[in-house]
């Protein structure tokens, strides 16, 4: 999958978890950006992104992941394999 596509394809994933279709991702975008974005928001996107792309994170890559950009590398990576 391009990605383009998969931003696209995140994007929605984002209006749904954060029921907000104003917002915009870009690649330094973080937690601090959106205002809902607490833990259990963490969560729940997370797993439909896991369930979307059909991947599983660990909990060490969840953690080093710092922002919208490294999470696409990430999900990048996982759907080549």
């Amino acid at each position: 999958m391009k990605r383009d596509k998969l931003k696209q394809e995140l994007q929605k994933i984002y209006y749904e978890v954060f029921d907000d279709t104003s917002i915009v991702l870009f690649n330094e975008m973080t937690a601090d950006d959106i205002e809902a974005w607490d833990s259990l928001t963490h969560l729940r996107l997370i797993m439909q992104i896991e369930q979307y792309f059909n991947i599983k994170f660990t909990t060490a890559q969840i953690k080093r992941t710092k922002n919208v950009g490294m999470l696409i590398d990430m999900i990048e990576q996982k759907i080549v394999k």
